[in-house]
């Protein structure tokens, strides 16, 4: 029996889950935190993946990384960071992202060229900050990494990247399949330093000091898509700190409105995205106000008949990226004297939550894109209070997988993969599912637009 190894290296831990080859059946996992924040230290990722695999890596033939994607990781001639990596997450380069979409020609231009209008996230935004705040630091740079890929470099050595992560640099064309140095270029301040060579999505990057092959890698959520086994009509909704709407398509997409990321993925085909600021800490806070526990909380939600009885909560607690107002607050709107029950509330919780992503999945099928049946993940995604609501709200059947690491599950895939030097994927069975079916879609179409004219009544059309 074969077995590989995928590596989750997420913003706030690495995970390890080594797998049978074969069958995809996890064996044993292993897991390291990373220091908080929104800039780091790559060393600290290496420590944590050293710690979360210790003894776990000896008999496996082969690994897979999958990261945190964007980043900004900035190397000199000697492979040394010239300043700790900016994550994500670090919003100090927000307004280089509007200004290089204008130099770009627009939104409308910005997402042609590259897929996507730029936000602070991308390694393009951050290297606009960094040519304007650090030029002493940017004129010392030779070559830019992202997360995996600088994981991949301590691995084997190779300055390698795949498709799906370059897709998030915003100097990386899907549309083309190759890099927008021009565009790189104006990010820069007219630097071109270099950028990793991108791989095939069964391509081997390279070996391990001890002979280990190491596959392509991709970004955290082309992993998870991985993991799944995302087919045609499925699209994913991860409830974690932030949440994602994605699904897989046969085509870039180009949306000038910036509500649709136009990734790659990791199989060869593309990943349109949307993300959303709030989603489980909607839970969390509403709780906290509360002054219970989650399971409390979800007791409450429960008990609430479908709509809150006219409560409707907007949850930018933290602004918001999709719909974009990012210095928008929450709003709860409805309250009357019969309403104002914890009940209603912690209802009103869960039904905003998972609007704002219904939303991503409405944008998503403008696109093109077909859904057949929504697939929940993220820790939020176990709450019964949020399983009842869901289909509801998404208005098709939703399956639940069982929890698992499913980053590092796509990316042990993308192992087996390259290892087997087939051109497909090995088929891997889904941990056990709940299937949830939709028992009142004129309920879910009342929630909704209730909450559609709450956000018409606060932030207008």
């Amino acid at each position: 029996m074969n077995l590989v190894a995928g590596i989750d290296s997420s913003t706030q831990s690495t995970k390890v889950v080594v797998c049978d080859a074969d069958t995809g059946a996890a064996l044993r996992e292993g897991r390291a935190p990373h220091p908080d924040g929104t800039v780091a230290d790559p060393e600290d990722w290496w420590r944590a993946l050293t710690t979360a695999s210790d003894g776990l890596l000896d008999d496996v033939a082969a690994i897979g990384i999958a990261a945190q994607q964007h980043g900004m990781v900035a190397l000199d001639e000697q492979g040394v960071p010239v300043r700790p990596a900016l994550l994500w997450n670090d919003n100090r380069s927000a307004q280089a992202a509007i200004d290089l979409t204008e130099e770009l020609g627009g939104p409308q231009a910005c997402a042609e060229a590259i897929g996507s209008v730029l936000v602070a996230s991308f390694t393009a935004s951050k290297l606009r900050w960094l040519a304007e705040h650090e030029p002493h630091l940017a004129d010392r740079v030779t070559d830019v990494l992202l997360p995996h890929d600088w994981l991949t470099w301590r691995l084997t050595g190779e300055f390698v990247t795949d498709r799906g992560d370059a897709s998030g640099t915003g100097y990386w064309s899907p549309r083309q399949g190759r890099y927008r140095e021009d565009v790189l270029a104006t990010a820069f301040g007219g630097r071109t330093p270099r950028t990793p060579r991108v791989l095939g999505p069964a391509e081997a990057a390279g070996h391990t000091r001890d002979g280990k092959l190491v596959s392509a890698g991709t970004g955290d959520n082309m992993g998870a898509a991985l993991g799944l086994d995302v087919r045609p009509g499925d699209v994913v909704v991860s409830l974690g700190t932030s949440g994602t709407v994605f699904a897989r398509a046969d085509r870039p997409s180009a949306d000038p409105s910036g509500q649709i990321a136009g990734f790659a993925d990791a199989t060869g085909g593309f990943l349109p995205l949307v993300c959303t600021l709030n989603a489980a800490r909607v839970l969390t806070a509403t709780a906290a106000m509360l002054g219970v526990e989650m399971a409390e909380f979800d007791e409450l939600a429960r008990r609430a008949e479908p709509g809150a009885g006219g409560l409707a909560l907007l949850p930018y607690l933290d602004g918001e990226r999709t719909p974009f107002l990012p210095d928008a607050a929450g709003t709860l709107t409805g309250l009357r004297r019969d309403n104002m029950t914890p009940e209603n509330l912690a209802r009103a919780a869960v039904e905003g939550m998972l609007c704002g992503l219904a939303a991503g999945v409405d944008a998503l099928r403008a696109e093109g894109v077909e859904v057949g049946r929504v697939l929940l993940i993220g820790g939020a995604a176990q709450s019964r209070a949020v399983q009842v609501a869901a289909p509801l709200i998404f208005g098709v059947p939703v399956t639940v997988p069982a929890p698992a690491e499913y980053v590092a599950r796509g990316a042990a895939r993308q192992a087996a993969w390259a290892l087997a030097g087939t051109p497909e994927p090995p088929e891997w069975l889904l941990p056990g599912a709940a299937e949830l079916d939709v028992t009142d879609p004129e309920a879910g179409a009342r929630i909704r637009d209730q909450h559609t004219g709450a956000f018409t009544q606060v932030h207008g059309a």
